[in-house]
């Protein structure tokens, strides 16, 4: 089915659907950090170290907000601060082995949250789910795109990534 062809209203109601189940996700979540200074770890996990300004930018808070936010990580010893090494008057964000740790645990809490849960389902609706498993992966690279665009701004991003 192409795009042209897909029911109307479709993409609304799979886009509450997802919305609905992130939702509830993130309530599922240990109550030990906020969700910005999750987010802010999982994306040094997944993208490397940054800028304060950058992530700032990508999880949507002030540079002042994410200053503080990265302060009370790093005294938390989850993240640290290094020199970049091309430009000595930057200063990047890095994860620790305690920060990478503290992800991969957040992570493997929640895949078993959501392993117990498609274990009630019919065999029919986990084939559906598994179906659904590139499109879903392509849409959380979407949104990572979506992320970084807003980041850069509009007018910085590169022909190839519209």
């Amino acid at each position: 089915m192409s795009r042209q062809d897909t029911p109307p209203g479709s993409s609304a109601a799979i886009g509450a659907a997802l919305y609905g189940l992130a939702t509830r996700a993130a309530r599922r979540l240990p109550r030990d950090m906020s969700l910005t200074s999750a987010a802010t770890l999982a994306t040094l996990d997944r993208a490397g170290p940054r800028r304060i300004t950058d992530l700032a930018a990508v999880e949507g808070v002030t540079q002042p907000a994410m200053t503080a936010l990265v302060r009370v990580m790093e005294e938390s010893g989850l993240v640290e601060r290094r020199g970049d090494v091309s430009d000595k008057r930057v200063t990047l964000v890095c994860l620790t082995e305690a920060g990478a740790s503290y992800v991969r645990t957040r992570r493997q809490a929640g895949v078993h949250a959501f392993e117990r849960l498609i274990g009630q389902l019919t065999a029919d609706e986990v084939e559906a789910l598994v179906a659904a498993l590139p499109a879903l992966k392509h849409l959380a690279e979407l949104e990572s795109q979506d992320r970084e665009g807003r980041k850069q701004g509009p007018g910085s991003r590169s022909a190839g990534s519209r």
